[in-house]
């Protein structure tokens, strides 16, 4: 059960950032993105947008597949951090009021895959055998 777990929680997760990755670079855009970016006093907004959309899209598509998912839930819960003390912190609880709702949870979801790995289901274990 607990593989069959890993499996779901891995592809809610990777299906999230890969849709919030696509979402800053094709349809937010990255100039509107950028922009939310400045209003956040996030450092070389533009580059950091570039950088945080690549890695939610590849990060994503890695966790779907389990190939080297400790490390990249690893990065993942960095962004997140990063994301609630710029974005989110002084907002509260719920998403309505941009609060850290969902930047919580992914970081809940985030914790599991990397302390208990990708599960038997995953190019991580058939590298690893």
């Amino acid at each position: 059960m607990r593989d069959i777990a890993l499996v779901i929680l891995r592809l809610i997760l990777g299906i999230i950032f890969i849709c919030h990755g696509w979402d800053k670079i094709f349809i937010t855009g990255i100039d509107k993105t950028t922009g939310y970016f400045v209003a956040a006093n996030i450092p070389q907004a533009h580059l950091t947008v570039w950088v945080v959309a690549l890695v939610e899209l590849v990060g994503g598509a890695l966790l779907i597949l389990g190939l080297l998912a400790p490390t990249v839930a690893m990065v993942f819960i960095i962004e997140m951090i990063g994301a609630w003390w710029s974005m989110h912190l002084g907002n509260g609880l719920f998403i309505r009021d941009n609060g850290a709702e969902l930047v919580m949870s992914l970081i809940g979801g985030l914790v599991m895959i990397f302390v208990f790995g990708a599960g038997r289901f995953s190019l991580d274990r058939q590298f690893i055998r």
